[in-house]
């Protein structure tokens, strides 16, 4: 019987190694595919990671607690196929070596030979095409009996973890090609190749911390506590942004009396109908999103001397963990969300969050960033700009104060709600004129707020 190697995954751009939180599994135990193996803690997202394979646990190679490199074998499993054989039962091709029992092999490292005419299915797809894809026995057996060559098969899409093409798929595309179906489900699609890890100076890699400046003495009764990999990241992360983005920042003060009127009246029937809290990141959210349409510009990232301005805008919510790190999960497409829309996902995504549940998807993609130093009872603050978008919102508390008011009959001091909101933008291609009037835009549709 051959073994397959379990490798930590990668789970999101940037991510170079994980936690091992907890296993699921024992050597010696039979597991299906998609069983669950591990959990993983990573920088940014905490996930269960399933089997691609099935068969028998043959080694664990870390323990709970270890911080692997994404791409390191973690575990090792002897395979064997979807009817409970091994994998010498199934059929094999009649030009390859029949492997000693005694001989362990890897099964991405089992030589296959060329095709012939007599069986030009047998070829590439018995190991893994240049996208490293992996087929178990059975799904090249089918293969085979199909008639299904090594590109055909390359370009099946799969439904199982990572892209895997499952005994499922095989069947169903088989029987579909039978029936001379082709629908977009069916139709062979290309197989996208993984983009290369990006290249990234983050000291979480490796064990080499940045000097500072200045030597820090030590001295006796001080505690020396390490970053843990989240704390890693944004220390990198926010060095990083000051040195690529020239930051401003500008502050404006916002009469939010009409919204809070609008949240009073609204919070209790909006609880019962949708079952979740209205808070006032829900209308920030939708006010930001129509200034971000209304200035473009603003919703861009820049690459060397070219301005790339999102067709989408996808709005990260800054979210606090219990642990003291910050996460942003991100609102996709919130100009098309209604206030309900925006409300659930800022709730879900925020819930996830906590509960270490984010999927890499929901961390992804962010064109614009907001950052609520209000829950924390600040005025305002200066934020740091989340690479690589250019500009991040920042709000603050609302204060009840004595203001000045215009009326018909002259003006009256009364008392408002109001609050503070900064913006941080990139210099390089957001002036004070555009940051000006892009958080002046957000003030008005706060301040004139009437869902």
């Amino acid at each position: 019987m051959s073994k397959f190697e379990i490798k930590m995954p990668k789970l999101g751009e940037s991510i170079t190694e994980g936690t091992i939180i907890s296993w699921s599994i024992k050597v010696g135990d039979t597991i299906n595919e998609d069983d669950v193996l591990f959990e993983v803690n990573t920088a940014k997202v905490s996930a269960e990671i399933p089997s691609p394979v099935a068969g028998k646990v043959l080694e664990i190679l870390f323990k709970e607690g270890d911080t692997v490199a994404v791409g390191t074998v973690v575990a090792v499993v002897q395979l064997e196929d979807e009817e409970g054989e091994s994998e010498e039962a199934a059929p094999a091709p009649a030009a390859e070596k029949k492997e000693e029992p005694t001989t362990p092999a890897r099964a991405e490292e089992k030589a296959a030979p060329a095709a012939t005419p007599a069986e030009p299915t047998v070829s590439a797809p018995a190991t893994k095409n240049s996208g490293d894809r992996w087929y178990s026995p059975v799904v090249l057996g089918k293969a085979r009996d199909a008639k299904i060559d090594k590109e055909e098969l390359d370009a099946i899409p799969g439904s199982g973890y990572e892209g895997r093409l499952s005994k499922r798929d095989i069947e169903k595309y088989i029987d579909n090609k039978k029936k001379g179906i082709t629908t977009a489900e069916t139709k062979p699609k290309p197989v996208a190749a993984e983009k290369p890890a990006a290249a990234t100076a983050s000291h979480s890699q490796t064990n080499d911390a940045p000097k500072p400046a200045v030597p820090v003495a030590v001295a006796d009764g001080d505690t020396v506590i390490a970053m843990d990999p989240i704390r890693k990241i944004i220390a990198d992360r926010m060095t990083s942004s000051k040195k690529i983005s020239p930051h401003v920042t500008n502050v404006i003060e916002v009469d939010v009396t009409k919204l809070v009127k609008w949240r009073e009246e609204n919070k209790d029937t909006f609880k019962k109908r949708e079952g979740i809290s209205l808070t006032y990141m829900s209308p920030i959210v939708e006010a930001t999103a129509k200034a971000l349409k209304d200035f473009p510009r603003v919703n861009s990232s820049v690459d060397g001397y070219n301005i790339i301005e999102k067709k989408r805008i996808n709005v990260g919510v800054a979210v606090s963990l219990n642990d003291g790190n910050l996460i942003v999960p991100v609102v996709k497409d919130a100009d098309k969300l209604s206030i309900s829309g925006i409300a659930a996902s800022v709730n879900s995504l925020a819930n996830k969050a906590r509960a270490n549940k984010l999927m890499p998807d929901e961390i992804q993609g962010g064109t614009f960033t907001i950052t609520n130093f209000g829950s924390f009872k600040s005025l305002f603050g200066t934020p740091i700009i989340n690479q690589p978008e250019v500009a991040i919102l920042g709000v603050g508390i609302i204060e009840k104060k004595p203001s000045i008011v215009e009326t018909p009959e002259g003006d009256v001091i009364a008392i408002r709600h109001k609050m503070y909101l900064s913006l941080s933008y990139d210099h390089r291609v957001i002036d004070g004129m555009l940051g000006g009037n892009f958080l002046h835009r957000i003030a008005e549709y706060l301040e004139n707020w009437n869902e």
